[in-house]
Order: C-alpha cells, then structure tokens, then sequence
C-alpha cells in the first residue's frame, strides 16, 4: 500500500527515495506548490495539503503507514495541525501506524543529566511544549482507536545542507565551552535509517530517544563544524554579553542541558548507526 510522509521537507525526502529505490511508492505531503514541484523533479509523488486551512484526509488513507514529521504551528503551546488530522481520521478510515518526530526538547533542562525514555517530559520552550502537545494527542488517538504509534524523540540534526555554515561565516559569538549546555546529535542519514526502522519493528506506543549517544558542549560543536569546515570558530562571550546578542531562540536553546542516552535505539530497537559520532558524520555532510 506504500508510505505516506507529512511534512516531506529534506528528512522526508530521502526517506522516500530510500523506499522508492526499493519499490514501494511514497506519497509526499506538503503544504506549497514549491515544495510540491521539488518533489516531483525528485521523482516523488506529492500532494499538497495546508493543515492550517480546512482539508480532508481521505487520499492519505490509501497508505496504512504514516509519518508525521511536519513542525507544529509557530506559536501557542498546542499542535493543532495533528489535532485537525486525528479529528479526520476519527471521523473516517485511518492509517494502520503513525511514526510522529518528535523532540529532545520535552525533557526541558535536565542540567546535564543523562536522560532515557523513563524521565518524564518537562517542557520549558513553547516549541517543545507544542510537541509534546502533539504526543499526547497521537497517544491518545492509538489508545482509542488500537492504531499503532511509535514516537521519535530528535536531538539536533545535522548532515548535508544541514551545517550551521551561515552562522560561522557571519562570524555570530558564542559562550565559551564550560558556559555552554550540554547538547546532543543525530546524523540526517542515521535519521532517515532510525525513521524507518521505528516503522517496520519500533514497538506500539514506545518512545525512543534519537541521537549517535555523543553528548558535547553546544560551544564545542560549531567549533568543530568550523574546524572542518576550514571556517573561523565562533568569537566567545560572556554569559551577560550573550543576553544581549544573541537571539532568543539560541538564548533559549542555552537555558537547557542534558545527554541524551540511545541505549534503548540501539539494543530494543537494533539500530546500527552509520555516523556514531561527530568525526565520522562530518565526513557525510558534503
């Protein structure tokens, strides 16, 4: 019956030509009539559909298999999007499993902790409280219905065209490395494996964390990425300065630090990750 992938944006893209390499259509929804064309050059099926406006639903049903990697509306702390979308699949068919992306931003600050599957999600950003939002309402929806639901918890994803190369060549600052949290990586390519594996194995209504398990200082990360790059690292500033340079969406991102644990993807899920760590993946992002 193929696959159907909401929000087909670059991680969707190749997911579908993964499957479209072995057969089995994927069907790509976007929101535009550009991201409609891109799709159609790479050789994808598409269908355009703007969760924000009224829609139906019934040509995704064709495709027992859903992802849902579209990002939540940009403001508010509730998705409705996913909330539109399970109000049409309550009212009619609906797709046999939903593999949803999420983020590592549930979990809020965990001040450097190390964070499985168990901790419970404290969102701290309007951004992760919008995902979690979304979780809650795919989880409902499964529990009601029997459909099957496997949630993906993202860390930051990098890979081709997906390096902070603008940043570093503007020349943005940055706190030193013991200032900064502690984040966490995923390789796009590793994603792309991750998302569709959840899909065929990931049992129903389990969360997995998504990251190669290499947990760093945010700092040192664009210092590596600059390094290969053969780019300037970014100049360092204080905590007091970066209030009042940086933007809030970094500020924000400073406020949380925790290391991700991937020990549930890769021993309950069998993930074997192509890029494990940071030196390996840079050497895939060109």
């Amino acid at each position: 019956m193929g696959v159907a992938i909401i929000g087909c944006g670059d991680i969707g893209t190749r997911l579908a030509q993964a499957y479209s390499a072995e057969g089995i259509t994927a069907t790509g929804i976007v929101r535009t009539q550009q991201s409609i064309e891109r799709l159609e050059r790479a050789g994808i099926e598409a269908v355009q559909i703007d969760l924000d406006q009224p829609f139906t639903a019934a040509n995704l049903i064709e495709s027992q298999q859903l992802f849902y990697f579209a990002p939540p509306p940009p403001r508010g702390q509730q998705d409705g999007r996913v909330g539109r979308l399970i109000e049409q699949f309550m009212e009619g068919p609906s797709p046999q499993r939903v593999v949803y992306l999420s983020t590592s931003g549930v979990y809020g600050d965990c001040r450097g902790a190390w964070v499985d599957e168990t901790r419970p999600p404290a969102p701290m950003a309007d951004r992760a409280k919008r995902r979690l939002d979304a979780e809650l309402r795919w989880r409902a929806w499964s529990e009601q219905t029997g459909r099957e639901l496997v949630i993906l918890r993202v860390a930051g994803i990098y890979g081709p065209g997906k390096l902070p190369v603008e940043r570093l060549r503007s020349g943005q600052p940055m706190v030193a490395e013991e200032d900064a949290p502690i984040t966490n990586h995923i390789h796009s390519l590793d994603l792309v494996k991750i998302a569709r594996t959840a899909m065929q194995r990931g049992a129903s209504r389990e969360v997995y964390n998504v990251c190669d398990g290499v947990p760093e200082p945010m700092t040192r990360y664009f210092n590596r990425v600059a390094d290969y790059l053969g780019l300037p690292r970014p100049p360092v500033i204080s905590l007091e300065e970066a209030q009042q340079r940086l933007s809030p969406g970094m500020l924000s991102y400073l406020k949380e630090s925790r290391r991700l644990s991937n020990r549930k993807l890769l021993e309950e899920l069998g993930v074997v990750l192509d890029y494990p760590d940071l030196e390996k993946g840079l050497s895939a992002c060109v």
